[in-house]
């Protein structure tokens, strides 16, 4: 999910470019996931994060000179080695996983409000209402990046995975993505129905999901 203005966008498919690249040619540590190794794939999955972090900042310094353009984006990557999904998070994209009628999120937005309800300082039942619940503190080719890694069991196949940008979760609750969960037909019914959902409610931002 890019922010800034115009630019956007580029972040975004320029952090794509190149955690595919990385994960592609680069990442030669699969065998060590689910092993007592498997730190080495963890890091070298944040690894990647930060390559794409450095590259968009690059392209940033390249495009403005002495003062450089705005460009960053969040990213959340699901990389599936079974039975283990493995979650790149960066930014307030979000992963989620639905399992036998429970949605849970998978991923911690790294965001202000976010960190003020982890001090204490913020109520947590006040976290979607504050307006510093879409302030970055992390995100890919801002200030800075801080790539956490999550790991999740899949050997449940009734189980689904959903990964989403705000745009999203913006406008759905969690009990109406896990209402449509629910009775879900296929993948494709599922992001159609929420797309549709958010664009009746004004769709205030980009909307990315996958299921």
């Amino acid at each position: 999910d890019g922010v800034g203005s115009g630019a956007g966008g580029e972040a975004s498919q320029l952090a794509t470019e190149t955690i595919t690249s990385y994960v592609s040619t680069g990442l030669r540590c699969y065998h060590t996931a689910g092993t007592d190794q498997e730190a080495e794939f963890e890091e070298a999955l944040r690894t990647a994060a930060l390559e794409a972090h450095a590259a968009v900042q690059a392209k940033a310094q390249g495009e403005g000179g002495d003062a450089p353009v705005r460009m960053a984006t969040t990213l959340t990557l699901a990389i599936v080695i079974w039975p283990w999904v493995y979650v790149v998070q960066v930014g307030d994209s979000r992963c989620y996983h639905f399992l036998r009628g429970t949605l849970r999120q998978v991923t911690r937005d790294q965001t202000m409000a976010q960190a003020l309800v982890d001090e204490g300082a913020l109520a947590p039942d006040r976290l979607a209402s504050s307006p510093l619940s879409h302030v970055l503190v992390s995100s890919i080719g801002g200030e800075e990046a801080k790539p956490v890694v999550t790991r999740f069991d899949i050997k449940d196949r009734d189980g689904v995975v959903v990964l989403c940008s705000d745009g999203l979760t913006k406008h759905v609750s969690d009990a109406e993505l896990a209402e449509h969960l629910g009775r879900m037909t296929s993948s494709e019914q599922l992001c159609r129905d929420l797309l549709d959902l958010v664009l009746e409610r004004g769709a205030s931002d980009n909307v990315t999901i996958l299921a």
